[in-house]
């Protein structure tokens, strides 16, 4: 069993909180990295949407076979 001084306690308790505010800030990152994408991702959406309305409807009428 290992016994830790204070001083050795305080060092470790310091670098768990500095890995926590490391995560914290990545967590804060991908938040805001996520609404970029979910922003670009309704745009696009409106986009296509608004492009599938101007474009016209391929002619699908049907063909009469030759008769014989």
């Amino acid at each position: 069993m290992f016994r830790y001084t204070k001083a050795e306690l305080e060092q470790i308790v310091y670098a768990q909180l500095e890995n926590l505010n490391a995560m914290h800030d990545l967590i804060s990152i991908m938040k805001h990295q996520n609404e970029l994408i979910a922003n670009a991702n309704k745009k696009l959406k409106n986009e296509i949407e608004d492009f599938k309305k101007k474009i016209k409807p391929y002619p699908t009428g049907h063909r009469k076979g030759k008769s014989s």
